[in-house]
Formats: structure tokens, sequence, C-alpha cells
């Protein structure tokens, strides 16, 4: 079966996404958490749906998209050069998709430039080349591979003199989890850009390489270095690369572990396909950071009102800020990751101590580590900041969600924000802007 022809016969569609649905729930109780507390009740259903539909390309035939939609049209006469449908150099630039990590599940986002060289005096419909790179972006992947199925598909369906696939991904970077602390200088992203050619684009040193670059150019999008990787070398998935231990029962691991090998099949995926191996064990090795635990809240014997001869105090009521305090957090809807910084104000009483940047931090990351959604992170922060300083707090939280990327509306770049305000901020404008421009000055910085 050729590249054109791949896809899965839709069999049982109800009987697998149940399974996913069960799978997601020993996942859930493997984190210690209620199955049917709100919030978490209708989690398994979502889940499922959002694999089903993010995985849809195994259920889709390229050849079907591809069939019917060539159009005649005339090339140049006389060999005198080359345009329309003989030889003319065709690009669709900047087109985003999403596909899920083979390696570790979770979802990376994709610009994607496709080309091609018209043969035979036809040419295929512009749309077709987005919906095709679709089809094979909707499946388990790898930036290489991903690159190599669309390209070999297009040179199948419309028979080209030559056609080329430039990707440039983006893939979450994990932070080290074992540290106490997120570094908000942390990298939030591992990029890599990969392509792929048949027919006049094999050779990486052709001329028609340096007219789509070109091409390209004009768009701002330099890929000069772009190469094809090879697909024996390192995995670009960050999860490869962690060596942290599963804190957590053998038993309950197997459990899960198993768990979402079973969602693998569900998929129509061979988790015994070299891509896919040990992905099960590494997806839960990540999830597996948010398990509900009696983690303990460190405030370093923080007294709100006690004097430290080591710390400056204040003199006169004023606002302190923290700004920029990293976090990273599992949505409790969907079980994908987001993550972002979280900014705090706070009116500091004449003669006492301001928080120390540390103890702000450590109640980030408590509240963070967690299935959560964003409007509790904040609320829960503000409380706690508040419960220590006896009232003026406020909080801002901004963030990127997987979720918003890869389901719904599949809105890349998107971000969040989400604010708390107590005691004096909810009711005094100055204050409130005052804070708000502090964090404003330090995004333009």
């Amino acid at each position: 079966m050729g590249v054109l022809d791949e896809g899965h016969v839709e069999v049982g569609f109800e009987q697998e996404t149940l399974a996913i649905e069960e799978a997601v729930k020993v996942l859930l109780q493997g984190l210690g958490e209620d199955i049917n507390r709100e919030g978490l009740s209708k989690t398994p259903a979502r889940v499922a749906k959002a694999l089903r539909e993010g995985t849809r390309g195994y259920r889709q035939k390229a050849k079907d998209i591809v069939q019917g939609a060539l159009f005649p049209e005339a090339g140049l006469n006389n060999g005198i050069g080359h345009a329309g449908g003989v030889g003319g150099l065709v690009i669709v630039r900047d087109l985003d998709l999403f596909s899920y990590c083979e390696s570790c599940l979770l979802p990376f986002q994709v610009k994607c430039h496709v080309g091609y060289v018209p043969s035979g005096q036809c040419v295929v419909g512009l749309s077709k080349l987005s919906r095709v790179a679709d089809v094979f972006a909707k499946r388990l992947q790898d930036p290489q591979r991903l690159a190599d199925d669309v390209c070999s598909a297009l040179n199948h369906g419309i028979k080209p003199a030559g056609v080329a696939v430039v990707l440039q991904c983006l893939h979450i970077h994990f932070p080290n989890l074992e540290l106490g602390f997120l570094d908000s200088t942390h990298q939030e992203w591992v990029k890599v850009s990969v392509c792929s050619g048949k027919g006049l684009f094999e050779n990486a040193k052709a001329t028609i390489w340096s007219d789509f670059l070109s091409l390209l150019k004009f768009r701002g999008i330099n890929v000069e270095k772009t190469c094809t990787r090879d697909s024996t070398g390192p995995c670009w998935c960050p999860s490869q690369s962690s060596s942290a231990l599963i804190p957590c029962k053998i038993e309950t691991v197997h459990q899960m572990v198993t768990a979402v090998t079973s969602i693998l099949r569900s998929l129509g995926e061979d988790p015994l396909r070299k891509g896919l191996v040990g992905t099960p064990n590494r997806y839960v090795r990540w999830l597996l950071n948010f398990e509900k635990t009696n983690m303990e809240l460190k405030l370093d014997g923080y007294v709100c009102g006690k004097m430290d001869p080591f710390q400056p105090n204040c003199n006169e009521e004023e606002m302190h800020s923290e700004l920029n305090l990293a976090f990273w957090s599992q949505c409790e809807h969907h079980l994908l990751p987001f993550h972002g910084v979280v900014h705090i104000g706070y009116f500091c009483t004449k003669g006492t101590n301001p928080i120390a940047k540390s103890i702000l931090q450590s109640i980030v990351h408590f509240y963070g580590f967690k299935l959560q959604v964003q409007e509790r992170i904040t609320r829960q922060v503000a409380e706690t900041v508040s419960s220590l300083l006896g009232g003026d707090v406020i909080v801002v939280v901004e963030a990127s969600h997987s979720c918003m990327v890869s389901r719904g509306i599949e809105k890349l770049g998107s971000n969040t924000a989400t604010m708390a305000l107590l005691g004096r901020f909810s009711t005094d404008d100055a204050a409130k802007t005052m804070f708000l421009q502090r964090i404003q000055n330090t995004s333009t910085s």
C-alpha cells in the first residue's frame, strides 16, 4: 500500500472512543484523582474526543483528496521557458498545522511550506496541498516523518516534475521538574526545521531549491540552513532526554502504561512501531508530575508582620510586585499542559517585611503542579498571598494552552490572561493601573 493510500477504515468508532475514555479514567485514578468530581467527570469524554479529532488522519486517505483535483493548464510552447502547467514553480506558504508527537503524545506546532513543479500540462487545486498536509499532520508524528509522508503522497498523487516540503516545528520544552523552582528564563520551545524533496528537489544543491527558498524569503521566512534530519539521529522531543524516575507505585505505573498502550491501539496505531516504543512510559512519566499528593506548601516560616533584621522593611505603605514568576500546569479538562508566568502585586504596611521572591515562587509552584484550570490558579495564588499579608493583593496570570492548539479552534499563538483583585485593588483603580503598567513595562523592555 503506497503513501497515497494510507489510512484506516472507520470501524467501531464508538467502541474505540469508549475504550479511550476507560483508559483515561485509569490515568486519572493513577494520579490519585476522583474521576467523579466536578471538573473531571467529563474529562475522559473530552480527552477521547480531542484525541480522535486530532488523529483523524488515520481515517483519511490522501488519494481521495487529490483525485479529481487535477486541472488542465497549458505551459509555454517551443521550450522557451517554464510556466503554467509545465515547469512553473508553485508554492503554498505558511500553512499552520499541529500534530501529536509520537514520542510523548503532546501536540507540537507546524508551519508548513509546500511547493511543486507541474508537469503534463496540469495543475492541482491549491487547497489540496493544505488538505494533504493536514491528513498526515493529524497522526502521531515526528517532523521528518511528517515531511516525508506529505512529500511522497503529493509526488504519487499529482506526479509533478518535483515536489518539496519544508516544515518549521515547535515542541514544548519541558522544564526540569526535579528542581524546586521553575526558571523564568527557561526556553519554552524546542525548534527544528526539516525538509523533504522528490523529483527535481531530490538534489539538495539543485537550483530549484534556491528558487523555493527565495520565494519563502519574500515572507520573511529564512530556512537556508534547513536540511533533512537523519531519522537515526537524536530525537527532537525533550521527553527523550528526561531520566527522572517515576515516583509512584510500580503496580499503578504498570496500569497507567497499559492504559496509554490501549489508547494507541484505539487510535489505529501499532504500539510496537519503532517511533512509539517507550511512548507510553514517557507520557506516564510526564503525567505523574501532576500527581495529586499532599505536597507541603513551604513558606519558610514566614509570618505576617514579623520583623526580620536581615531583610529591608517598609518605612511606609507601598506597593510591591514580583513579575514573571514561571509556572507549569496541566489542564484538568483535556490533560494537556499549559504554562506561562504569574505577576503578583501587594501593599506592604509600614514596619513589615516584603515577601521574599522564593516564597511567592513556592506558592505558584505549589498550585501549578496539579490538574488545574487557569482561573483557579489565579484565585488560589491571590488568596494564599492575601492570607500572609491580610488583604490587598492583585494577581495576573498569562498562559499558553496546548488545548487551544490541538482541538476546537486550533488557534496557534494564542495566550490567555486572568486576573484576581483582592482588597484595595478591587476598588482603587489607580493602584490597579499602576501595577498593570509595571507588567507592560517589563513586556516592552
